[in-house]
């Protein structure tokens, strides 16, 4: 066979192994390190957070309605405001939460003036007759406060028993005990009225006007139709 016929013999027989030679590798390559790698799943995304909805508003606008029918209109929403519960109550429920905050104010000026009237106990330094009797004008406050307290309880019940009458009795003796104890003040002591029990007079007898306001509420022809 000639030189030239070898050759080309030979290139014939080595070229399907050159080209398996090469797309070896390429085929490696396309599954090698250097492809591209599938995106991670996307985490879940978080629900948007609830919406604030305002607790109970035709509640909130019944304790305006109502506190728009006393006399003291900012005492009666702050009072009523303080309890949670006036957010579900009705009428009746507001009227004995106005009664239990009146009967808690009673209940603290009761304390006060028992603590007053152990800081004016007589003393080596104080003259006994003045610190005597302004002890004994403190203590008789304590009591009449209390008198009032035990008062705005009674409501309270007549209020749950619907007895309004009895009510609208208890808180108006409610309010009248702190004038007693003024009085006595002015009689025997005048200008040594505590401007503490000043305040909580002052206190007890609007919180007083807003429960019977409310309780007259209750009285009404609409209410009891």
């Amino acid at each position: 066979m000639a030189p030239a016929a070898m050759v080309i013999l030979l290139l014939a027989l080595l070229m399907p192994t050159t080209l398996c030679s090469r797309s070896g590798p390429s085929s490696k390559h396309g599954h090698g390190g250097h492809a591209k790698r599938a995106p991670p799943p996307a985490s879940p995304s978080l629900p948007p957070p609830a919406p604030m909805v305002p607790v109970a508003p035709q509640a909130a606008a019944l304790v305006r309605a109502t506190c728009n029918s006393t006399a003291y209109y900012d005492v009666c929403v702050s009072a009523l405001a303080a309890d949670p519960s006036s957010t579900t109550a009705d009428v009746r429920g507001l009227s004995a939460i106005a009664v239990s905050v009146a009967a808690a104010n009673a209940s603290g000026a009761a304390q006060a003036a028992a603590a007053l009237a152990n800081a004016t106990a007589p003393s080596s330094q104080a003259p006994l007759a003045a610190d005597g009797t302004v002890q004994a004008l403190l203590r008789a406050c304590a009591a009449k406060y209390g008198d009032a307290r035990d008062a705005l309880a009674a409501a309270k019940d007549s209020i749950a028993q619907q007895d309004y009458d009895f009510a609208t009795v208890h808180v108006s003796a409610a309010a009248e005990y702190p004038q007693v104890c003024k009085a006595l003040f002015r009689r025997q002591r005048p200008g040594a009225y505590p401007a503490e029990l000043a305040a909580r007079e002052e206190a007890l007898n609007k919180l007083c006007s807003v429960a019977l306001d409310i309780i007259a509420l209750l009285n009404s022809p609409s209410n009891n139709s």
